[in-house]
């Protein structure tokens, strides 16, 4: 009896186990191939994590390359209505800015506008976040509707305020800030304000 059921079984077995030809075999190991090889590419683009909130598997993307180009500030513009001293104003304190501050960025700032001629005298005021007020008041300075320090014109100057501190005073040049140092970007101080003589 047990060999008549074991003959059954193979002769099922027999018929319907279709034969495979070399190039379905072929086929079928290129497929695992390819499979294996886009399952290799998602690990290595893929960062797989577990999620501690939820529990569940997850994928992040893996960053190969960073862009190529240098990361670009915008350049100032030159306003003609303002006063062209202004402009020298920011020249003078480019030629001598420093590459790291002094903490002396008001004392620098003065003396650049008093070498062009934008000021008739030296300012008296001590902190830097008191610039704008003096400027306006004694110098026929006007506060500019700017709030973005990368809109003001070249040669103006920008004050920042600071709660327990002197502040900060810079010129703006065409290619960044300037006061006894330069700088690409402006201070990350809030902004009092944009002043510039017209």
């Amino acid at each position: 009896m047990k060999a008549v059921i074991c003959f059954a079984v193979a002769v099922a077995v027999c018929v319907f186990a279709a034969p495979i030809s070399t190039a379905e075999a072929k086929g079928s190991v290129r497929s695992k191939s390819a499979a294996q090889s886009e399952s290799h590419h998602r690990s290595k683009a893929h960062f797989v994590y577990k999620d501690k909130k939820t529990g569940r598997i997850a994928t992040a993307p893996v960053i190969e390359s960073y862009h190529k180009g240098r990361i670009v500030y915008p350049l100032a513009k030159v306003d003609p209505k303002l006063d062209k001293r202004m402009m020298r104003a920011a020249s003078i304190a480019q030629e001598r800015a420093r590459a790291h501050s002094k903490s002396r960025c008001w004392h620098y700032v003065k003396d650049a506008l008093l070498a062009s001629g934008a000021v008739s005298s030296r300012p008296t005021t001590v902190y830097a976040k008191q610039a704008g007020e003096e400027l306006v008041r004694s110098y026929g300075f006007k506060k500019l509707p700017i709030r973005d320090p990368y809109q003001a014109p070249v040669g103006a100057v920008l004050v920042y305020g600071a709660r327990r501190a002197a502040g900060h005073v810079e010129i703006r040049t065409k290619t960044g800030f300037v006061s006894d140092f330069r700088n690409k970007k402006p201070s990350r101080r809030p902004l009092l304000g944009v002043y510039a003589k017209v």
